[in-house]
């Protein structure tokens, strides 16, 4: 993991392998931002013409490197674009400083050392910087055995220093210890989402649950097979039926004795998708290991609770399952009860995310949490609604709804509003069982979320996030986000969980 550390110390004398300064689009031309003022007396005032004669434009992304100045320990400067420059009297968005840094970490894979001069008015663009570069430092390499070659290997960034801060401020100091919590976790739930399904099944990721609870004080629960059984988890038995590994219902417990309130968070962990026997279509199956995304992104929110002793108690469901085809999986046709007492009728077995939410969410409503958030990749609808980078995000409380949206655009996951038409419920209606777990075509995704809100507890406010598109990055790499999983939605949980212990939500 990248190590983070705020300095003093002047660009000119810091023994790095580079130092990043941040340039910005003007009316006038290319800008360079504050932080960068003493690397631009170095090159006499003249840093921004260097860079425009070599192309820079200063646009959102854009790197540029340069030899270091004169009398510099360091050999090279990186400019990278921050996009336009604010208007006069405002400052540079957090959201700009996140991507920033996080594309100079990447340009920086191999490098041990890097000075970030980027703009930091405050503590919290101190922690926008530290976040960015943590999250674009990562990267997967832990099957692939030229990694392990030194002569061939690009290891991360290994540490980034942030100039222009105050290494003795305790708001500096609490910016840099929360970039740390949720960078470490975030890369941890991408790690969990990258890992091959052979390697990570319902089982194993429960093991993992259980070994971050020992280390960070969190209680955790396993309900296996046989307890499931036992419980009545129709939904998360079916969906596991045919495969050959069982699934698992784990619940993560962090409480604070200072907390007077509470949240349940609910994931999605299918750690295969196949379809089950309404198979998926060639090409739909490469990357179904990602299925399980919502899972990872909930218990990366419950350790970063934990790790950052936030004074709200928060619990995680993680409902995984592996769907496989086989002699014993449940068909289309075929009816389960599910834990809540309802029965389901199984139109299509690849509509298997709502079955193992279904039970999560049920179970979670029996403690009356103050809300339900869940998170999964369920349904392909969505992606064709709002792309690959954006998530939906449905409620059964408005005000509810914009909360959440707010916090996901002040934390740079795009989001947006969603609907729950009551007029598409009566599309899964059953002549067999309570409820189909399919409806009308058009509008799938928020058919998804409407039977989602059949297994919520009465008078308990919930959200659901579907977050098929932006949770697997399947293009190339941008700002701070890596090809492949990405952790979406960690940070909106864990916003909102700061926000509710602090008072600040309804």
């Amino acid at each position: 993991m990248t190590a983070l550390t705020l300095s003093t110390a002047a660009a000119s004398g810091l023994r790095a392998d580079a130092i990043v300064v941040g340039v910005a689009k003007s009316d006038k031309g290319l800008v360079v931002a504050p932080g960068a003022e003493a690397v631009d007396k170095a090159y006499d005032g003249k840093l921004a013409s260097v860079l425009e004669t070599l192309g820079a434009a200063g646009g959102e992304g854009e790197v540029t490197k340069l030899p270091a100045p004169s009398g510099f320990k360091a050999p090279v400067v990186l400019a990278v674009g921050l996009g336009p420059l604010p208007e006069e009297d405002e400052v540079f968005d957090a959201e700009s400083l996140r991507r920033a840094a996080g594309v100079a970490a990447r340009t920086l894979a191999g490098a041990k050392k890097a000075a970030f001069a980027l703009p930091v008015e405050d503590a919290e663009d101190a922690g926008a910087v530290a976040e960015g570069a943590l999250l674009g430092a990562y990267s997967f390499d832990a099957y692939k055995e030229s990694a392990k070659d030194a002569k061939n290997a690009k290891a991360p960034l290994a540490e980034v220093a942030l100039l222009g801060t105050k290494p003795r401020d305790k708001a500096y100091k609490a910016e840099i210890e929360r970039a740390t919590a949720l960078g470490e976790e975030l890369n941890r739930a991408r790690d969990l989402i990258n890992t091959p399904p052979n390697d990570l099944n319902p089982e194993a990721f429960a093991a993992v649950a259980q070994a971050a609870g020992k280390e960070h004080g969190i209680k955790v629960q396993v309900l296996d097979e046989k307890a499931l059984v036992k419980g009545g988890f129709g939904g998360i038995l079916g969906v596991g039926a045919g495969s050959a590994a069982g699934p698992r219902l784990v619940k993560l417990s962090y409480t604070s004795s200072k907390a007077d309130k509470h949240l349940a968070f609910v994931g999605k962990g299918i750690t295969y998708d196949s379809g089950g026997i309404s198979l998926k279509p060639a090409g739909h199956n490469e990357t179904m290991k990602c299925d399980m995304a919502g899972a990872a992104a909930v218990f990366a929110a419950v350790v970063t609770a934990a790790r950052l002793k936030l004074q709200v108690n928060v619990t995680g469901w993680l409902a995984l399952a592996e769907n496989m085809p086989s002699g014993s999986a449940t068909r289309p046709g075929d009816v389960l009860r599910m834990y809540s007492g309802k029965t389901v009728e199984v139109l299509n077995t690849d509509a298997e995310g709502r079955l193992v939410l279904a039970d999560a969410l049920a179970k979670a409503s029996e403690e009356e949490p103050d809300a339900i958030i869940d998170v999964a990749t369920l349904t392909g609808a969505m992606v064709l609604a709002l792309g690959s980078r954006t998530y939906g995000i449905m409620s059964n409380d408005e005000a509810f709804r914009t909360e959440i949206h707010e916090i996901a655009e002040e934390v740079g996951e795009p989001a947006w509003p969603m609907p729950l038409p009551s007029h598409l419920r009566k599309g899964m209606d059953s002549a067999t069982a309570d409820i189909a777990n399919m409806g009308e075509r058009m509008g799938g995704g928020l058919v998804a979320g409407l039977f989602l809100q059949e297994f919520v507890g009465e008078g308990i406010t919930w959200a659901h996030l579907d977050v098929a598109g932006p949770a697997f990055n399947e293009g190339g790499p941008f700002g701070y986000t890596p090809k492949g999983g990405t952790g979406s939605a960690v940070r909106t949980l864990v916003r909102l969980a700061e926000r509710t212990a602090a008072g600040e939500l309804g």
